[in-house]
């Protein structure tokens, strides 16, 4: 079974994810927050099955949708069976009350208030899927459902699960756009070291002060070093991995195109020095501003000014990018700055073509 898993960016849309980790199908994680975001990664998981062409489950947890998104979604897995020899399914879990009128309407889509989504999915899987659980979930789901529903009466389960929040909203270590797949690895990495404390006394305590050691073992590779080092050495690592699709050119100049990851001057530094073919590193915000970065191969204040108007140093610069949409998808996002790019260009500038590339 081939499952595409959409769920929320808390600790209990996470915890949904981690639930399916221990079922033994192929599943695809994604997350999203609620507004644009939910559209923009369900356009993804169609893509994703379109490209594989084969049966796929459409699981959705922690996420309500709206009367117009579940219309649409529908239709789209309703063309999609009709057009093709590989069938396609929707599940939907979820406890917002928000989403009653599509829980009346699909059959595909199961609301319950009275559980958090972890809950929900719990018994789900455990009622129609191959599960391997393990002998802590059943406590960490009533850890989950405590705090996300605020049963402050459940006095050790709501002060555990306020320790394990943390794990979700202050790691921001990796950008969830530009890595994904990493991003979430890392979260549910942490959740997991989370359920090794459940039964020790004073646990939200003992959780509390091992947070910085579970963080930096992820990151940590071989010797010791400062969170902030580990987690910009695994960066720059990854940034490395992604040179194929995020390389971008600019009057011959080669540059290395990010998202959202900021701490540029580290980060873009530290690229630039361990991949010294590229001439120019930019990081560009949700919000279209970019910072740039150059080891003295090409002046970013030159392209700043031809992109945006903006300026700084040859080898530190900045601007914003007028008109910039804010994408959640890196593909999105590289293809507004290849269009910025061929018309920038296309016109006269002070920055000369690189000599080496010209004909």
């Amino acid at each position: 079974m081939n499952i595409h898993h959409l769920s929320h960016i808390d600790l209990d849309g996470y915890s949904c994810q981690l639930i399916m980790k221990y079922t033994p199908y192929n599943i695809t994680n994604y997350n999203a927050n609620y507004g644009a975001e939910v559209k923009s990664k369900l356009d993804l998981i169609l893509e994703n099955i379109r490209k594989a062409k084969k049966p796929a489950t459409i699981l959705i947890t922690d996420l309500n949708l709206t009367a117009d998104e579940s219309r649409w979604l529908t239709n789209e897995v309703s063309k999609m069976n009709q057009s093709s020899n590989y069938k396609v399914s929707i599940t939907l879990l979820d406890h917002h009350g928000s989403g009653e009128e599509s829980a009346k309407k699909y059959d595909w889509y199961f609301l319950d208030v009275e559980r958090c989504a972890t809950k929900i999915t719990y018994d789900y899987v455990k009622e129609n899927f191959e599960f391997n659980e393990p002998v802590w979930m059943e406590k960490y789901v009533n850890v989950v459902d405590a705090v996300d529903l605020w049963k402050q009466e459940e006095v050790e389960n709501f002060e555990y699960g306020k320790v394990c929040m943390r794990l979700v909203t202050e790691t921001r270590e990796l950008n969830r756009v530009m890595f994904a797949v990493e991003d979430s690895n890392y979260k549910l990495s942490l959740l997991l070291e989370a359920t090794k404390l459940l039964d020790e006394d004073n646990a939200a305590i003992l959780l509390d002060e091992k947070i910085h050691a579970i963080k930096k073992e992820f990151f940590r590779e071989d010797k010791d070093d400062t969170l902030d080092n580990l987690a910009t050495k695994y960066v720059v690592s990854l940034l490395g991995s992604k040179r194929d699709t995020h390389t971008i050119y600019y009057k011959g100049y080669r540059g290395y195109l990010s998202y959202g990851v900021g701490n540029t001057s580290i980060v873009g530094n530290g690229f630039l020095l361990a991949y010294p073919e590229y001439d120019f590193i930019v990081d560009v915000s949700y919000r279209g501003t970019m910072s740039l970065r150059a080891n003295n191969q090409v002046s970013v204040a030159q392209i700043s000014k031809e992109w945006a108007n903006g300026g700084g140093h040859p080898n530190a610069a900045g601007g914003r990018i007028m008109g910039f949409k804010e994408q959640f998808r890196y593909d999105k996002v590289k293809q507004q700055i290849e269009m910025l790019i061929s018309d920038k260009e296309s016109r006269a500038g002070k920055l000369e073509y690189k000599k080496e590339n010209l004909a």
